[in-house]
C-alpha cells in the first residue's frame, strides 16, 4: 500500500508540472524563458539539499554530464515555451507520446528487435499523436507550440536514455540540474522579462517540489517495481494532466483529444507490456 501511494503521489507531481507551467506562462504571470530558468534553479537547489542531507557527492565532471545537461536544458526550454499556446493536457499528451515512441525507436535501432505487438502499439500511439495535432473545423493546434513540445519530448527521451546506466541516479540528476542552470540564461538574453511574484512562486514549486522532490521520490520507488510496470504507471500522467487542466484551468476536453489520449495511452500500453525478442 505504501508503494502504491508513493507511486500515485509521484504521478501527480509529474502531471502538476504541466498544470503549473500552463498556469504561470499561459496565464501571463511569467514569461516562458524566466519560468524555465527559475524552475531549473529551484530544482538544482532542492536536489542539492537532498543529496547533501544524504551525504552524497556531486559527479559534475563525468563525461555523461554533457548529454544529460544538454538534453535536460532542451526539455526545460521546449516545455516552457510550448505552454505559451498549448493546453496543459494536450502538451502532456504530446510530450509523453514523443518520449515513449522515441525510446521505442531507439531501442529498435540499437539492437532490440521489436515484436509485432510492439510495432502495432507504437503505430497506434503515433496515430494518436497525429489525431491530436491534425487541424479540424473549429479546432487547431499551434504548430510552433507543438514543435517545441516535440523538442521537449526528444530532450527528455535523450535524458532518460543517457541516465539509464547511472549507478547513482539522484547524484547524477542533481549534477545535471546544476550544470544546466547556466544554460537557461541564454534564452533570457535580449528578452523583455515578466516575473510577477505569483508566477515566480509557481516556477519555484514546479522546480523544487514537482520536479526536484518528484524525481527523488520516483527514484525511491523505482527499485521496487519492474521496468514494464514503471512504464505502464506513467501512462496515467497525460490523463491526470488533461483532467487537471479541465478542472483547474477550465480547458475544454474535446472528443478528438479524448480519442487521441485513448490511442496514445492504449498504444503505448500495448507496446511496453510486450516482451521484446533479443
Amino acid at each position: 500500500m505504501r508503494l502504491i501511494l508513493l507511486t500515485i503521489l509521484t504521478m501527480l507531481a509529474f502531471a502538476s508540472n504541466s498544470v503549473l507551467n500552463r498556469l504561470g506562462v499561459g496565464g501571463g504571470h511569467i514569461d516562458a524563458a524566466s519560468f524555465a530558468a527559475v524552475r531549473m534553479l529551484a530544482g538544482a537547489v532542492a536536489l542539492s539539499v537532498i543529496l547533501m542531507a544524504r551525504g552524497g557527492a556531486f559527479p559534475l565532471l563525468e563525461r555523461s554530464r554533457i548529454i544529460g545537461t544538454l538534453s535536460l536544458a532542451a526539455y526545460m526550454i521546449g516545455f516552457s515555451l510550448a505552454y505559451v499556446s498549448l493546453d496543459a493536457g494536450l502538451g502532456a499528451l504530446i510530450l509523453f507520446g514523443v518520449v515513449q515512441v522515441s525510446m521505442f525507436v531507439w531501442g529498435a535501432v540499437t539492437g532490440t528487435r521489436p515484436t509485432l505487438r510492439q510495432i502495432c502499439g507504437a503505430s497506434i500511439a503515433f496515430g494518436g499523436l497525429a489525431v491530436a495535432l491534425w487541424p479540424s473545423e473549429g479546432r487547431s493546434t499551434d504548430p510552433m507550440g507543438a514543435a517545441l513540445m516535440v523538442v521537449a519530448g526528444l530532450g527528455w527521451a535523450a535524458y532518460t536514455l543517457a541516465g539509464r546506466g547511472a549507478k547513482a541516479p539522484l547524484p547524477a540528476t542533481a549534477a545535471n540540474f546544476i550544470l544546466a542552470t547556466p544554460l537557461m540564461l541564454l534564452p533570457l538574453i535580449g528578452q523583455e522579462l515578466n516575473l510577477s511574484a505569483y508566477g515566480t512562486v509557481l516556477a519555484v514549486v514546479a522546480g523544487a517540489v514537482t520536479s526536484g522532490l518528484g524525481y527523488a521520490l520516483w527514484y525511491s520507488v523505482l527499485p521496487h517495481m519492474q521496468a514494464s510496470t514503471a512504464a505502464v504507471v506513467q501512462l496515467s500522467v497525460p490523463i491526470i494532466a488533461i483532467a487537471a487542466g479541465a478542472l483547474l484551468l477550465g480547458e475544454t476536453v474535446t472528443v478528438v483529444i479524448g480519442l487521441a489520449a485513448l490511442l496514445v495511452v492504449g498504444g503505448i500500453a500495448l507496446a511496453v507490456t510486450s516482451r521484446p525478442a533479443q
